[in-house]
């Protein structure tokens, strides 16, 4: 039993309160499976993007496997996951198994050999970084990559790119209070910045709504029974209810200036 009441339930943190628990593993500990800013859509676009088929793939930070089950779907030659959390960990290599491997890793040093992959796929992980963090990451997938390969990324944007520094501040703090982790979105300028100090050149941008929480886009992502069990988790939990509701207030006050962003950057074939 966790420190809550509630038993185990095999994600990473579950012995955490729910008041304590980082936001994603929350809503993952409420049922739900697709975790990413612009829901199942933009993902999807993303992978079709980033060409997967008959590519060796890498993807950063799988946590459930949810986006991992998508990429072997779509015909990969191979797959890697690197994942730094022994229990998520365990639950993709349930996701992938004998398909893929899993890499217990920081995914700003995989241990993979360079230049060993055609495409590295990371979904709403950069965003939690700091400015550091998010250098050491895309200089890594940047280093993994093969000449011509792509970095396909679907983060957390902040929108539009004449947004104050005092603004950004106070979006960034919003969230971090409500999701419990240091969330540092970017707008698109800066996460064209980003990638390209790192040597990539961006090839597609594409942007959906931050609707992590709306009904419509859970219905979307999840389907009608999935939906009505995280509904009925929610209902029962009176502290997961109350964080739930804190991250959805913050989303909506701050739905004009927040969106999921998908960025598609290309290593050159003249790199090293």
């Amino acid at each position: 039993m966790s420190q809550n009441g509630t038993p185990h339930d095999g994600l990473p943190l579950a012995g955490r309160k729910d008041e304590d628990m980082p936001g994603h593993w929350l809503l993952a500990r409420m049922g739900k499976r697709v975790l990413r800013p612009g829901g199942l859509e933009l993902t999807t676009a993303l992978l079709a993007d980033a060409r997967l088929p008959g590519a060796d793939v890498v993807e950063l930070a799988p946590g459930l496997g949810k986006t991992a089950a998508d990429i072997l779907a779509a015909g990969p030659r191979s797959y890697v996951g690197v994942e730094a959390d022994p229990e998520a960990v365990a639950l993709t290599r349930k996701a992938v198994g004998a398909r893929g491997r899993l890499v217990e890793a920081d995914a700003a040093q995989t241990g993979l050999d360079a230049t060993s992959a055609d495409v590295v796929v990371g979904e709403a992980m950069l965003t939690m970084q700091s400015d550091r963090g998010k250098d050491a990451i895309i200089g890594e997938a940047f280093r993994v990559l093969r000449p011509g390969g792509r970095y396909a990324i679907h983060e957390l944007a902040l929108h539009p790119d004449t947004l104050s520094d005092e603004q950004k501040t106070e979006i960034r703090k919003a969230l971090a209070r409500s999701i419990k982790v240091n969330a540092r979105p970017l707008t698109e300028a800066e996460w064209r910045g980003a990638l390209t100090k790192a040597g990539f050149e961006v090839e597609r941008v594409r942007f959906a709504k931050m609707a992590l929480l709306e009904p419509k886009r859970n219905l979307a992502d999840e389907g009608l029974l999935g939906t009505l069990k995280i509904v009925g988790n929610v209902l029962r939990n009176s502290d997961a209810r109350g964080r739930i509701l804190s991250m959805r207030k913050v989303f909506r006050t701050y739905r004009d200036e927040l969106a999921a962003i998908e960025v598609i950057a290309r290593k050159p074939e003249t790199a090293a």
